[in-house]
């Protein structure tokens, strides 16, 4: 959902990655600091393979820096107040049951940046996500997955 650049983020989600943030350049930054110089006291640099783990660590670990930042720059806060209660939005919170097997599963929608699946919290922009967005209790959505053609009813919009 990032139009114009914009990521959308709930507070709390933000004040995680600012925090985030904080240890990856405090903490985060002394500790692979102390690994390089560690690895750099075992002796010759061409031929050691714990200095250049550190170095590459290092490097994944600034890019994570760089992508945090990235995001916090670009962040627009959303408030689910926003939005209609009666018609499926980012933060909505929706029961649909899949009409081929009956199973009724309940998925909160999420911007890409807060997805996970295994916490129930889908993407507006997933099939899933996108077939839900506007719709309202009642409605039949058919979503073309990956794994197919799916057939869902709304059951509630929370």
């Amino acid at each position: 959902m990032s139009d114009q650049g914009f990521v959308y983020l709930t507070r709390e989600r933000l004040i995680e990655l600012e925090k985030e943030l904080q240890v990856l350049k405090t903490n985060g930054r002394k500790e692979i600091a102390n690994k390089i110089a560690e690895a750099r006291a075992h002796g010759d640099l061409s031929e050691n393979a714990e200095y250049d783990a550190a170095k590459e660590e290092q490097g994944l670990f600034e890019l994570r820096i760089s992508k945090l930042e990235n995001i916090l720059s670009r962040v627009r806060v959303i408030d689910s107040s926003q939005f209609p209660g009666d018609e499926v939005h980012i933060l909505s919170t929706v029961k649909v049951k899949n009409l081929k097997t009956n199973k009724v599963f309940e998925y909160t929608l999420v911007s890409p940046e807060e997805a996970d699946f295994q916490s129930g919290k889908i993407s507006v922009t997933s099939p899933v996500g996108q077939s839900l967005m506007g719709n309202k209790v009642g409605s039949k959505v058919k979503v073309k997955a990956p794994a197919g053609l799916m057939d869902f009813e709304i059951l509630e919009i929370k």
